[in-house]
């Protein structure tokens, strides 16, 4: 039987060279990047591919819930499970190969990132390790946005990207917490998305409950890989891929979404 078939909610594999998706046991998912000196490593589950955003599956009210772990308390990259309305695309870089014009971010989601992250617009906000995050934009027609890629260049020069970061926040609200954890042992994961606010649980404890809740319809997005990306306070730009000494990967089980009213 091909593993498409038998994945939860319609989701989708999305890998690079290497990387796999396998059942481990019943409705326990393993997602896994090999070693590797060089080179973009991903292993995704998602439900967006050849959809428009207009098209993605999920709004609010609703609520998700899993059970995870992952092979390493630091992992060099990136990983986490939610919703978000893929603004950048990121799907063409592995064998997705969709293209959709960017848009603002919209992300309700569960998100590790590696220390050599900085993932923030704002300066007073944890922008990496273990945390639970979002993101809320106005819902700008993308082709408006497009328009800003002749200006992309500026912000390899610091001054520029200070000033992005600061037009920015203007449009885009976001919140994040930072959670303390084992992150290899087992922990259910939850999340519940209204319209006005979303709230984020760990083993049945809140760990940030905000008002700044996505708007829109968002995919639902299940990943793990070697990237990293660091927007920080001064200005310097920085991002790329971490070398994969070893293998790597993140393990799900319980998966559900339901309505929350």
């Amino acid at each position: 039987m091909d593993i498409r078939d038998a994945l939860p909610l319609q989701l989708t594999p999305n890998l690079t060279a290497g990387a796999e998706v396998i059942s481990t046991e019943s409705q326990t998912w393993r997602l896994r990047v090999p070693p590797a000196a060089n080179g973009y490593r991903l292993a995704q589950l998602d439900d967006t591919r050849g959809r428009r955003r207009r098209n993605f599956r999920w709004q609010p009210p609703l609520r998700l819930q899993l059970r995870a772990r992952a092979s390493a308390e630091n992992i060099p990259g990136t990983w986490g499970f939610g919703f978000w309305n893929d603004p950048f695309s990121m799907g063409f870089l592995a064998a997705d190969r969709s293209l959709r014009l960017p848009a603002l971010p919209n992300a309700a989601w569960f998100f590790f990132a590696s220390s050599s992250n900085y993932l923030s617009l704002r300066d007073d906000l944890p922008a990496q390790g273990m945390l639970a995050a979002t993101f809320r934009s106005p819902l700008w027609p993308p082709f408006g946005l497009a328009l800003g890629i002749p200006f992309l260049p500026f912000l390899a020069l610091p001054p520029g990207a200070r000033l992005f970061r600061q037009l920015v926040r203007r449009f885009v609200q976001q919140d994040a917490a930072s959670l303390t954890l084992n992150v290899m042992e087992w922990h259910t994961y939850s999340l519940e998305w209204q319209a006005e606010r979303a709230r984020f649980l760990v083993d049945g404890n809140q760990v940030l409950l905000t008002p700044a809740a996505p708007r829109g319809r968002l995919g639902l997005v299940i990943w793990i890989d070697n990237q990293y990306l660091a927007f920080p306070p001064d200005g310097r730009l920085r991002y790329g891929v971490h070398p994969c000494p070893n293998a790597a990967w993140i393990e799900i089980a319980d998966l559900t979404i339901s309505s929350e009213r």
